[in-house]
């Protein structure tokens, strides 16, 4: 017990022991570090007096500086200003001199405007007291002088535009002429070698090919007698059973057609019968081409005619042209130009005798020199044809102007016999596309109700609607459609366009 309490007490000695060292350590160590403190301060305080001196001394010589600078720039702007001062008041001076310059200027037109009135009205009272001078010497005002002077001139303009007229229509007349014969000569071109093939030709049938080696002949001997005799090329070729007659003159080659024909039915074949036989075809066709002229003269019922006028009245019956008989045509015509004229109360004799030889010509026309309306005419003149009946034929394609009621019955009955669907040679198909061509272009064009072409495309009715075109719109309409008929279609002759509005038509020939 005893030895713990004393070693409580001397523990609690102990404490109380260390903590009086400890007391007495702290204290020496604060003092000593309140001793650095206040060092530190001062050494603190001391270093920041002399850095304000420092930096107050830095100040004052930058400050210097920067003042020095700052009026050393405000020195030169000062002589800047002044410079640009001094420019100015230049600038002022010479404007000043400019606008004083302008004024005296503007003032001196001023002026010249002035004389210048002064001089016109000077001017205008003299022109006047001038006019009033003539006036009172020529006896005239000046509207009567110048009425004179505009119908003078009237009549000068409108002597010249005719004149002028005048020439330009001949020059297109001259003009129309050549092109006329250029588009003819390019038509021949383009349609001889298939038009001369049909009208040309005519075609012998063969029993057999054998027969060919026999009118041949022995080193063709039969072949060359047959062509000199008959004028007619005799072509022998591969074609089975078949011997081509071609030439020019159907009269020829009929007469050679007939001469073969006989051989070949007789089985002689050799230069002297081939003449005998040729003579004897020739005889044969004279009398045929006799009652064919004999015959058409009777079906025209209109008198007697000279004898060789009903010979080369028959020899048409061996000529066509674009394709139809001539004789044939001609028979046509007589009729149509009979019935017009019976009922226009013409001269129906003259009419009929007229068509009959309207186109006699063309049997004349390779040994005749001239178109086959004055050969024809010549003909007619020859063998005592009256001149009426003389005048028709010359007429009929307007190589003189008609002057009787014959002559454009004539002219008429002769389209209407061409014109006709089917008479010349052309095509069904062709002849149906140029009519559907004809109202589609009609048709096309605005205000158009319908088209019609008529008389075998010789005439096209266009019916508009009244409440769109105006008479003065339909006839700019006909004009165009004539004008585009020109330009784009293939037509015969002359296309008449008819354009019809409330019952109203204008016609227009094209």
């Amino acid at each position: 017990m005893l030895t713990v309490v004393a070693v409580v007490v001397g523990i609690a000695v102990g404490a109380v022991g260390l903590w009086i060292w400890l007391r007495t350590v702290s204290g020496s160590r604060l003092r000593l570090a309140e001793d650095q403190r206040r060092a530190l301060l001062t050494d603190a305080e001391r270093e920041a007096e002399t850095m304000r001196r420092e930096a107050q001394i830095e100040g004052r010589e930058q400050a210097v500086a920067l003042r020095a600078e700052i009026e050393a720039e405000i020195q030169d702007s000062r002589l800047q200003m002044a410079k640009i001062e001094e420019r100015v008041h230049q600038r002022e001076a010479e404007v000043d001199g400019k606008r004083e310059e302008l004024i005296r200027r503007e003032q001196g037109v001023i002026d010249r405007e002035t004389h210048a009135m002064q001089l016109q009205e000077k001017l205008k009272s003299g022109n006047e007291h001038v006019l009033r001078e003539l006036e009172r010497v020529g006896g005239l005002t000046m509207a009567e002088a110048r009425r004179q002077l505009l119908e003078r001139s009237e009549d000068l303009i409108r002597h010249e535009l005719a004149r002028t007229v005048r020439q330009l229509e001949e020059e297109a007349r001259t003009d129309a002429k050549r092109r006329a014969r250029a588009l003819v000569a390019d038509a021949l071109q383009r349609v001889a070698a298939s038009h001369t093939a049909e009208t040309t030709v005519s075609v012998v049938e063969l029993a057999s090919d054998d027969m060919k080696g026999r009118i041949i002949g022995r080193e063709g001997r039969n072949i060359r007698s047959l062509e000199h005799l008959t004028g007619v090329d005799f072509i022998i070729d591969d074609t089975p059973h078949a011997v081509v007659l071609s030439s020019f003159d159907g009269l020829r080659r009929e007469i050679a057609r007939l001469t073969l024909e006989k051989l070949i039915e007789d089985g002689r074949i050799h230069p002297a019968r081939i003449e005998e036989m040729y003579y004897l075809s020739k005889a044969e066709l004279e009398d045929h081409v006799r009652q064919a002229g004999e015959q058409a003269v009777f079906e025209a019922n209109c008198g007697e005619f000279h004898e060789e006028l009903v010979k080369v009245l028959g020899r048409l019956r061996y000529r066509t042209s674009y394709g139809q008989n001539v004789l044939k045509h001609t028979l046509e015509v007589v009729h149509l130009a009979g019935i017009m004229a019976a009922e226009l109360g013409a001269s129906v004799k003259t009419a009929r005798r007229a068509a009959l030889l309207h186109d006699i010509g063309k049997a004349m026309t390779h040994e005749v020199e001239g178109t086959h309306a004055a050969v024809s005419a010549q003909l007619a003149r020859r063998y005592g044809e009256s001149e009426g009946v003389i005048h028709a034929i010359e007429a009929h394609h307007y190589e003189v102007q008609p002057q009787t009621v014959e002559a454009v019955l004539l002219i008429a009955a002769d389209a209407i016999s061409a014109s006709r669907p089917g008479a010349r040679g052309e095509s069904l198909e062709h002849y149906i596309k140029r009519l559907n061509s004809l109202e589609e272009l009609a048709s096309s064009k605005p205000g158009v109700a319908k088209a019609y072409a008529l008389q075998a495309g010789r005439e096209i009715r266009v019916i508009v609607e009244p409440t769109e075109v105006d008479d003065d719109a339909a006839a700019l309409l006909s004009h165009e459609i004539a004008r585009e008929i020109e330009d784009q279609l293939e037509y015969p002759g002359q296309v008449k366009v008819i354009v019809i509005r409330e019952s109203r038509a204008i016609e227009i020939a094209h």
